[in-house]
């Protein structure tokens, strides 16, 4: 990358050896769900402590899993974000169940806590959480909550691979544990995702829901007890993810220097003087981020163009932004469910308002500076 090439918000970055593997499997003549993915699997479980691991073609058909384990239907609620990628609430209308969005909290960007229990109704089943850019969630409170209640969690932890609550990983400790590694996540198989489980039983019947929920015995028995899907991971993405996993520590390690580097490039900037909000460093309760985004919330009410005109005036620059998220329950289809503007006032602006900012590893101190001194710059143009 050159100073003067286009900086993306996130790039993946795969190493020789992970091309080579990737081409073995490509070369063996067997690049369906194999022997990669169960190396891919035992290699999560210790990862997360040896809880039971299955891989799945992508994250949003672990949490659709997840729920159904979990006996999450029709009449059903389930609690949730309302700042997150939608496949947060589409899971929980394809299983049956109603997606009920509270107010998040402004420092952290994620669930307000006491805004989860105020809603929690005889209908609540399940309490989903979101990691926005890898912060956790006050873990300990959350199940403080969801025992109290006796409600299932399922943790959309998409973006949250190698954060931390109290030192221990997310994933290692919990219920159901849904990871992604889609492309710009911090590890990646390219499309692909994983479910953390509590006993073999769930595991097994995961792997079923995985693949049509076919059962076979001997070399001729085939039978199916529950209806599944078509969501296995192949052998070509779990080399990939194998590669990922070796270098996990190093992608983390150099994600916190760069946002370390951020926040000394936003003080130089000094971006606040503008009404440019930071996100959090730490949760002050014990969660580590492992910064899978870097995001600022603009003073989009005073930007002549709002949000949108920052992002091209930093893309004429060469410079590529992201929106995580739009908040969800102002899409028309959850307009439809009841969901209304004013609703959750927290969300909404956050949704108006946040802008991602690159950070992927292969970046530089100059990029980061680049992109303070350019936003900073663009800002003080767009204000009003």
């Amino acid at each position: 990358m050159t100073e003067a090439g286009f900086l993306p918000f996130a790039r993946p970055d795969i190493d020789a050896a992970t091309i080579a593997a990737v081409s073995d499997v490509l070369a063996s003549g067997w690049i369906t769900t194999g022997p990669q993915v169960q190396a891919f699997e035992a290699r999560l479980s210790e990862l997360f402590g040896g809880r039971p691991v299955r891989a799945f073609a992508n994250g949003t058909a672990t949490m659709e899993v997840a729920l159904r384990l979990a006996g999450i239907g029709a009449g059903d609620e389930v609690i949730t974000t309302p700042v997150t990628w939608v496949a947060t609430a589409n899971v929980i209308v394809s299983v049956g169940a109603r997606p009920v969005f509270v107010e998040v909290d402004p420092r952290t960007r994620n669930l307000d806590l006491a805004a989860v229990e105020a809603a929690i109704t005889p209908r609540t089943r399940a309490l989903m959480p979101v990691y926005l850019a890898g912060l956790p969630v006050d873990m300990d409170r959350l199940y403080a909550i969801a025992r109290r209640r006796g409600l299932r969690v399922i943790e959309d932890a998409a973006q949250a691979i190698d954060s931390r609550w109290r030192a221990a990983r997310i994933g290692s400790f919990g219920d159901l544990v849904s990871f992604s590694f889609q492309a710009n996540k911090n590890i990646t198989c390219a499309e692909g995702g994983c479910l953390v489980m509590n006993t073999p039983a769930e595991a097994e019947r995961a792997e079923r829901l995985r693949l049509q929920g076919v059962v076979r015995t001997g070399l001729d028995g085939m039978d199916v007890e529950v209806p599944g899907g078509k969501s296995n991971l192949s052998d070509v993405h779990a080399a990939i993810g194998l590669g990922q996993l070796q270098r996990l520590k190093q992608i983390t390690q150099r994600r916190a220097e760069l946002a370390q580097q951020y926040f000394d490039a936003v003080a130089a900037a000094d971006l606040p003087s503008l009404g440019i909000e930071l996100p959090a460093p730490t949760d002050a309760g014990g969660a580590t981020t492992n910064w899978h985004m870097f995001q600022v919330l603009l003073p989009t009410d005073r930007l002549a163009g709002g949000r949108a005109a920052v992002m091209q005036a930093l893309r004429d620059a060469g410079i590529g932004t992201g929106v995580h998220y739009p908040a969800v329950h102002l899409f028309t289809y959850y307009r439809q469910l009841g969901w209304r503007d004013g609703t959750l006032p927290q969300a909404e602006r956050i949704g108006r308002s946040i802008l991602t900012l690159p950070l992927f590893p292969a970046m530089r101190s100059s990029d980061v500076e680049r992109v303070c001194q350019t936003l900073a710059a663009t800002c003080k143009r767009l204000l009003t």
